[in-house]
């Protein structure tokens, strides 16, 4: 349930705080006012793209937060992600001038595509989009599918695991391909195999070869140093650094019996004497592995060349290495290609004949499920002013088996579409070629009446419902939607004087001039106020003494019908 939203710089919003109550809320005001900018908040809590036209003009920054309260659904989605499991779910998102935003759910940052799985457990908001979805026919069988879904969710898992072995297997076969295709690519994976191999790369083979070219290259300056150095150390006359330590040391040794102290320092210098020693043995090795020729040098410049062009083409060390396990198992299928294509040609008709068969059983729940959601629909259709209304689920005949390989996907081979007649005597035609913009609210609205009985989403949002609408069937559509809203939130934009008078809770959307800037103002109404807008949507505030009257007499009998409405 949505307790409490928050927009600040959306459109023509500075600043606005709701809270919601649990059961009808309704939203009205003129023409232009700002309902849909509430709406379009929402969305924005839905997971809906940000667009830069949303943020208020002259601003930076913006932002729309909702409160939450959780269910099972939502813990579930939280717990997937990461997110401590609480009972409230604080969704966060602010954006800017620049056109990025950023997503938080409960104080955590997030993805747009998170919050789309989190939300679409907690809110179902139907306007527009969700009316020109009925005019799609491959949007019918998802309806469906969510009304049977209590009853084909394992089959449909067993479905779509299985369709994932047939893609597969296919891709197998795919990637072994007829004699000529075969021949190409073993040709090409022999020759990458054995490229590979006869390079005989070691790991950190490069890093090595750039150190020693480094040397190479600098040989004669190493050299001269190490030259110097060495002979600083041992080779020059006596006043050589060995010689003058070897003498410091006898030196020393000879006292070292009187004091602590003189045999201390003679330690030390011994210490170095050794020390000193093996410096120049290094410095002498280190000379030697100086000397070289040109062509250890252009060696190394070649083996460099080849590590790179073959570092170009598999990459680094593992990933070739990996490439190279990857080549000799295609090769391996290619070169035994025969044996393993039957193998997959069988593992292949083993799965088409499984999908079919699952296939076939989701058909037949679907059918089963069919008949019960068109007797529902017409009698939700018929209390809604559509008397005689004929509904049906058409479904194209299944398959054969000989011809079903084309059709399979992981939902079943099933097509169907929703087939309507409106009015009684009238032949049933595809509902998207013939419904009015009427006929869609109140088609859209049985849809929800039904799925409201088996569904565990607690809040359901409707934006433009009473469009095409008036009269008395406005006031079944009224009927209906407090009907939800006694096991739903619902939140309902309206126009209409029937709807509004069903409210639990009234907000009035009014646009203001303030400072010389446009702003939208929300207010909860109450006692009198909720009156004197039923008898604004009304038309007959200024024309007629009674509007007012009219208006309390119609609250009252909505308040009547809505404690009638057994929960």
């Amino acid at each position: 349930m949505l307790n409490r939203l928050i927009l600040h710089n959306v459109a023509l919003i500075k600043h606005l705080e709701l809270e919601f109550c649990n059961a009808l809320n309704i939203l009205s005001g003129e023409t232009g006012a700002g309902k849909s900018i509430i709406v379009d908040g929402i969305m924005l809590l839905l997971g809906e793209r940000y667009d830069k036209t949303v943020l208020r003009f002259g601003e930076e920054k913006g932002f729309v937060e909702g409160v939450f309260e959780s269910n099972e659904q939502a813990k579930t989605v939280l717990d997937e992600f990461g997110f401590a499991d609480e009972d409230t779910v604080i969704v966060n998102r602010t954006f800017k001038s620049d056109g990025k935003s950023e997503i938080r759910i409960n104080g955590r940052a997030a993805t747009i595509s998170m919050l789309r799985k989190l939300t679409e457990v907690l809110v179902d908001l139907y306007g527009q989009h969700e009316y020109q979805s009925l005019s799609k026919p491959n949007e019918h069988l998802r309806i469906l599918n969510y009304y049977v879904r209590h009853s084909i969710s394992e089959l449909l898992k067993e479905l779509e695991a299985e369709y994932r072995n047939y893609v597969k297997i296919s891709k197998e076969l795919k990637e072994i391909g007829n004699t000529s295709e075969r021949e190409r690519n073993m040709d090409m994976l022999r020759f990458q195999i054995d490229e590979i191999k006869k390079a005989n790369i070691a790991d950190g083979e490069e890093e090595e070869l750039l150190e020693k070219r480094k040397i190479y290259l600098d040989a004669e300056k190493i050299a001269e140093a190490i030259s110097n150095a060495r002979e600083s150390l041992s080779f020059a006359d006596e006043s050589n650094a060995v010689q003058i330590i070897e003498t410091a040391t006898a030196a020393i040794r000879e006292i070292s019996d009187i004091s602590d102290i003189y045999e201390n320092i003679y330690e030390r210098l011994n210490s170095v004497m050794i020390e000193l020693d093996d410096i120049v043995e290094t410095l002498g090795t280190q000379l030697e592995e100086t000397e070289f020729s040109p062509e250890d040098l252009e060696y190394v410049e070649n083996r460099l060349n080849a590590l790179r062009g073959l570092r170009r083409k598999y990459g680094d060390f593992a990933a070739m290495n990996k490439f190279l396990e990857s080549a000799k198992q295609q090769l391996y299928k290619l070169e035994n290609s025969a044996e393993i294509f039957e193998k997959l040609q069988s593992e292949k008709a083993v799965s088409i004949k499984k999908i079919y068969n699952l296939s076939a059983k989701l058909s037949e729940i679907r059918r089963a499920g069919a008949v019960e959601f068109e007797t529902l629909m017409k009698r939700e259709l018929n209390e809604l002013g559509m008397e005689g209304a004929e509904f049906k689920i058409v479904f194209e005949e299944l398959p054969k088996f000989e011809e079903c390989e084309k059709y399979i996907s992981s939902v079943g081979m099933d097509k169907a579409e929703f087939y309507l007649s409106a009015n009684a005597g009238q032949p049933l035609k595809p509902l998207a070629k013939i419904i009015s913009g009427g006929e869609m609210s109140r088609f859209m609205l049985a849809l929800k009446v039904i799925s409201s009985r088996v569904d565990d989403i607690p809040t359901m949002i409707f934006d433009e419902i009473d469009t095409g609408i008036s009269g008395k069937i406005g006031q079944e559509v009224a009927k209906k939607l407090a009907v939800i809203s006694r096991f739903h939130q619902v939140l309902c934009v309206t126009h209409l004087t029937q709807i509004a008078a069903m409210a639990d809770n009234h907000y009035l959307i009014t646009k203001t001039n303030v400072n010389n800037a446009t702003e939208t103002k929300v207010e909860l109404l109450s006692g009198s106020g909720v009156i004197e807008e039923i008898s604004r949507l009304s038309g007959a505030k200024d024309i007629s003494e009674k509007a007012f009257e009219n208006a309390a007499q119609m609250k009252e009998w909505s308040d009547s019908f809505k404690r009638s409405v057994k929960i």
